[in-house]
């Protein structure tokens, strides 16, 4: 058998955004998990978001960079970027199954930052705790378009999957992995370039989601800091009148070297929380031997490093997160 098949792939996680694209592949190689390719490009300036040019710009680097980066497989679980997701706390409602989904888009439609019709809505709910369900929504001709980079790009869509869900599988795999940790109640912290996203979740159950407008690059100026410290006070705060049988116990950053750690270290004293760096880069094992079906020397090894992550300064969480799916 050819050496990669020793280890058992996951799905090839795609994380496309605004700011650019990102594509892990990770796998099982019997010892603990293990980063098998990883790649990534910057949006071109002149391209702008979710334009015309912008989707033709995705679905060639997309392919070009799937093709060439020794990914095994198809196969991928993508996420619908978190700027273009409504996310909703609400109390489950008292309605039949049948209804649910109606009653749950009239509860937010008001809120809804596109055209609030049914018939352009999907709609995805996760019931959590204490009667809470998270609520997900955006534009149908949103997924079509994901749906058409990827068809376009030659990968098959194993499913599209969300955000929040993706930070929660980072988390669980790499730095909740404790008996304790199984109960207990974390706020997870990504800080993306152009926004941040906050997931409290207890383990693998999510509890609470909030995209929050404050960019990487601004967080060295005092008052983009500040901002910040005020949204998470207030996701605590919505948080812990929605649950009261649940207590955040740490605050984990999950944007790796994307965000200096006296940054870090400040905002979790304002917040006066415990925390900890949990950078999912650092945390998996690097596969660096790799055998190829379609290489004309089919028993040589090649040496090939996915993510040189001595000089990587990039948040991988949710690809991770997606691959882990």
């Amino acid at each position: 058998m050819f050496g990669f098949l020793k280890n058992n792939p996951y799905a090839i996680g795609v994380d496309i955004g605004d700011d650019g694209v990102k594509i892990a592949q990770l796998a099982n190689n019997g010892k603990g998990i293990s980063l098998l390719a990883g790649t990534s490009e910057n949006r071109p300036l002149d391209v702008n978001p979710v334009s015309g040019a912008w989707q033709k710009w995705a679905i060639k680097t997309i392919r070009e960079l799937t093709a060439n980066g020794n990914f095994h497989g198809k196969e991928v679980v993508a996420a619908i970027p978190a700027n273009e997701v409504f996310v909703e706390n609400i109390k489950m409602p008292k309605t039949g199954d049948n209804k649910l989904e109606d009653t749950i888009f009239s509860k937010i439609k008001q809120k809804l930052p596109f055209e609030a019709a049914k018939n352009n809505t999907m709609i995805k709910y996760i019931p959590t705790e204490e009667d809470n369900i998270l609520v997900m929504a955006t534009e149908r001709n949103v997924i079509d378009r994901h749906l058409a980079i990827y068809e376009q790009a030659n990968l098959k869509i194993k499913s599209i999957g969300v955000w929040p869900a993706a930070l929660a599988n980072c988390y669980t795999s790499f730095f909740g992995r404790r008996k304790s940790d199984l109960q207990a109640v974390v706020m997870l912290l990504d800080i993306e370039p152009n926004y941040a996203n906050v997931v409290i979740c207890r383990h693998k159950n999510l509890l609470f989601s909030r995209s929050i407008s404050v960019a990487a690059k601004d967080l060295g100026d005092k008052n983009t800091a500040a901002r910040l410290v005020l949204e998470l006070t207030s996701c605590r705060r919505q948080f812990t009148s929605m649950f009261s049988n649940a207590h955040i116990e740490r605050l984990i950053f999950l944007s790796g070297r994307a965000v200096e750690k006296d940054i870090c270290a400040a905002i979790a004293k304002q917040l006066e929380m415990p925390a900890q760096m949990g950078d999912c880069l650092a945390a998996v094992q690097i596969d660096v031997s790799y055998r190829f079906e379609n290489n004309p020397e089919q028993h040589k090894e090649r040496s090939v490093i996915p993510i040189d992550r001595r000089n990587c300064s990039m948040n991988w969480a949710i690809a991770f997160g997606l691959s882990l799916s």
